[in-house]
């Protein structure tokens, strides 16, 4: 595929801490993980290793031709006890952004990725009017410290997620199938088990555990927008140079003749009533999967020959354009891929998603829509939390026995796509 983009775009793969880092003794997650009786199907232990193979990790992404790399950072290794930063934690993340400045890769820095740290969570989590502070707290700390190495922060990974868990289960609990709602329920139900057992590890009521991917009420909404804004502010007094920006999943959202009153309904949860907290942002990080079609009962279930993702998603590498240029409509900003690939064993099904994907980024571009760069998920088969190891995203297998990186055909595709349009376009990295 021959696809040409502006030079400066910035062409890369993404990954979450927990997923990939290993022994985050510290997070909500971990100690879910390890309780008796935990809903995840495995613990993620040393996940991928990438905490120490981290090095060869970024070489072997640059290697491949790709110049970005979205990560994150670790709350709970950073600030494992409130109050308490942790210097060796710091300086592990000081060398992860030397060494993308060695390997002339542009780091893309996520500061809360799903994972909080356990006293955060004991203090009322993300219900809590208190977490706001907290959050900016941490992030300032950071930035003092490795703000010189950073261009771009998310501040939140997803701050939606809650609405589309509660949205999925309320469905569920009314008597939609798993092929109604059209989604792996096994993931979405352990969701509700994780605050039962964290409220029995912390000896408080199960009413006062509040996780980031919990059921939030208006007041934890409330916190997510301030904990955004208050981030935001804190890493621009700090390192004004570091562009800030939020992400969030979205699907394209469709309807059929008796469906439009439910979709509005859901692009107003999912993006719209966001608006008012990303419009001082510098970028806004876009994720999209697959779509989701309303009806008149509401969301349908995926048609019976649809191609399946083994998320149970629907395989539709289109929806991206579609949502790109349905944000463009009510963000006047930067868009930056951040998320974007498909879980699969059939690696050929992941060269096509890329395809079909990036030719509707390039129609976008073409038509004058700022996207700024792609950014393909995930770098490397990792931890997919309740769900374990079985779900692969990456585009390079990892045998966890010998902990050997493989890249698959698909990392060979996408970085030639890339090798090709720096060539041509002599892409400008950015490495503050």
């Amino acid at each position: 595929m021959t696809l040409h983009f502006p030079e400066g775009f910035l062409w890369g793969a993404s990954t979450a801490a927990h997923q990939v880092e290993g022994n985050n003794t510290h997070s909500d997650f971990w100690l879910m993980e390890n309780m008796e009786g935990s809903t995840f199907k495995e613990r993620s232990g040393s996940a991928v290793d990438h905490y120490r193979l981290y090095k060869e990790d970024i070489a072997l992404l640059a290697e491949l031709g790709m110049n970005t790399y979205r990560f994150s950072i670790e709350w709970a290794r950073i600030e494992p006890e409130e109050g308490r930063f942790d210097e060796q934690a710091l300086d592990h993340y000081r060398d992860v952004l030397k060494v993308c400045r060695e390997n002339n890769v542009t780091p893309v820095v996520t500061m809360h990725h799903f994972t909080s740290p356990q006293w955060l969570i004991s203090a009322g989590g993300w219900e809590s009017m208190e977490t706001p502070a907290r959050f900016a707290r941490y992030c300032a700390h950071v930035m003092r410290e490795l703000g010189e190495w950073i261009p771009y922060v998310c501040t939140i990974n997803e701050a939606n997620s809650s609405i589309a868990i509660a949205k999925i289960i309320k469905r569920y609990k009314l008597g939609a199938t798993a092929a109604q709602v059209g989604i792996n329920m096994e993931k979405m139900t352990q969701m509700e088990k994780y605050n039962v057992q964290l409220s029995q590890a912390f000896g408080i009521p199960h009413s006062d555990v509040h996780t980031f991917l919990a059921l939030r009420t208006e007041q934890g909404m409330d916190m997510i927008f301030k904990a955004h804004m208050e981030a935001r502010t804190a890493i621009r007094e700090i390192s004004p140079h570091t562009q800030v920006g939020l992400t969030l999943s979205l699907y394209d959202v469709l309807s059929v003749p008796g469906g439009e009153e439910h979709a509005e309904h859901a692009l107003h949860e999912e993006f719209l009533q966001f608006i008012p907290y990303m419009k001082d942002d510098d970028f806004f990080g876009l994720q999209n999967y697959t779509r989701a079609v309303y009806g008149p009962d509401g969301l349908l279930p995926l048609a019976e020959d649809a191609e399946k993702t083994q998320m149970g998603y629907e395989f539709y590498p289109e929806g991206l354009e579609s949502v790109i240029r349905y944000v463009t409509k009510h963000l006047d900003m930067p868009i930056y891929i951040t998320e974007n690939g498909i879980g699969t064993d059939d690696d050929t099904r992941r060269i096509a998603f890329i395809d079909r994907a990036l030719k509707g980024v390039h129609a976008c571009i073409a038509d004058g829509i700022p996207v700024k760069g792609y950014m393909h998920w995930s770098l490397m088969d990792n931890f997919e939390w309740q769900l374990g190891f079985s779900k692969t995203f990456g585009l390079i297998e990892v045998d966890r026995t010998t902990m050997e990186r493989k890249p698959k055909p698909s990392a060979f595709h996408l970085g030639e796509i890339a090798k090709r349009n720096v060539l041509e376009g002599g892409t400008r990295n950015e490495t503050a």
